[in-house]
């Protein structure tokens, strides 16, 4: 039963994200581990030095209270078991949230907590990506569409050229073209950066002062993408076309129009659901060149200050949610890949 599927591949989705979180942990179990010690003799320190402005301690006594409190919170964090039991244990806090705290970034209110530093950019690559992504489809689906109606014709073959061309261009160096063509030849749209300085405070100024920033990188990104995806789209599109159900309609007199975006696209949907879902799933832990040409402060952004920083908190942090996402869109993708598609019997015996 499709129930039973459902609960499997639930589970099976938790299982393959804590053994990837784990195997993150135990990548960076070193460097995560001397961080932590480092914060722990930070904090140490700072302690000491508001016992030592609340009491009269000895020089001994203190000496023997910092050994004590270093040796509680070693055993606190489970620095002192054996490493398979530290990688664990940092697997576990990494699947509960608990991130810790950064060594070098600070959010915007400058907390230093790494979920709430996490949880600050998120949005901000959602809504640029996203965005990217959901243009992209809709031409990319639409051109492929044309395509496939009219397949060998000039706006196939011309199409199909451009595909070519485009295709293999890397992001960074198609964004910086436009970059130089938009922003400092013609002037028509900024550089880079997410507001303008001093950014609206809100409302509808706000609102479209983010439109403005976003539509150079947004571009940029359709106008490298949604030509493969049209040409995907057609060729799948096209293999349906000569299908007997596709031939039956057409005899049975019903509009070309409503062979090609009724029966022709709903029997093509599944791979293209899947395309557009892995996409979308892909813009999640942003692009960490391309939001560094664009100077947007995203997560593909943070991926490279934590990385300059040796900031290991929020590396784990960061590789931790886009992962889970990632695995959790997946798992969604199967599930509804058997309701798109009835001839696909999920869970089914032979």
């Amino acid at each position: 039963m499709y129930w039973r599927y459902a609960v499997r591949r639930i589970l099976y989705a938790v299982v393959m994200f804590a053994v990837v979180i784990f195997i993150f942990s135990a990548l960076f179990n070193t460097v995560a581990e001397t961080t932590q010690l480092a914060q722990i003799t930070e904090q140490v320190n700072a302690e000491v030095r508001g016992v030592q402005q609340a009491s009269q301690m000895q020089a001994e006594d203190i000496q023997e209270w910092r050994e004590s409190r270093r040796t509680q919170l070693i055993q606190q964090y489970h620095l002192d078991e054996p490493i398979v039991s530290r990688i664990f244990w940092r697997t576990l806090n990494t699947l509960t949230m608990n991130l810790g705290q950064s060594t070098r970034i600070r959010s915007s209110a400058g907390e230093n907590d790494v979920w709430l530093i996490i949880k600050e950019r998120i949005p901000r690559t959602l809504v640029l990506f996203m965005t990217a992504v959901a243009v992209d489809v809709l031409l990319g689906v639409w051109l492929g569409l044309r395509k496939a109606r009219k397949a060998g014709g000039l706006m196939d073959r011309t199409t199909s050229i451009i595909t070519m061309v485009l295709y293999g261009l890397p992001s960074w160096w198609l964004g910086m073209l436009m970059i130089m063509i938009f922003a400092f030849t013609i002037s028509i749209f900024p550089s880079g950066a997410m507001h303008s300085t001093p950014a609206p405070t809100g409302g509808f100024a706000y609102f479209v002062d983010l439109l403005y920033h976003m539509a150079l990188p947004v571009l940029a990104l359709v106008v490298l993408r949604f030509w493969g995806r049209a040409y995907i789209t057609r060729n799948i599109v096209l293999g349906t076309l000569q299908e007997d159900f596709i031939m039956s309609a057409r005899a049975r007199g019903i509009s070309e129009r409503k062979v090609l975006y009724g029966h022709t696209l709903r029997s093509s949907a599944p791979p293209i659901v899947t395309m557009s879902l892995l996409a979308l799933l892909a813009s999640f832990g942003g692009a960490l060149i391309f939001e560094g040409i664009f100077s947007w402060p995203g997560m593909g952004n943070l991926y490279w200050v934590a990385v300059q920083q040796n900031d290991i908190p929020v590396l784990m942090g960061n590789l931790a949610l886009t992962t889970g996402l990632y695995i959790a869109g997946l798992a969604l993708l199967d599930l509804i890949y058997g309701l798109l598609d009835p001839r696909v019997k999920v869970g089914g015996k032979a």
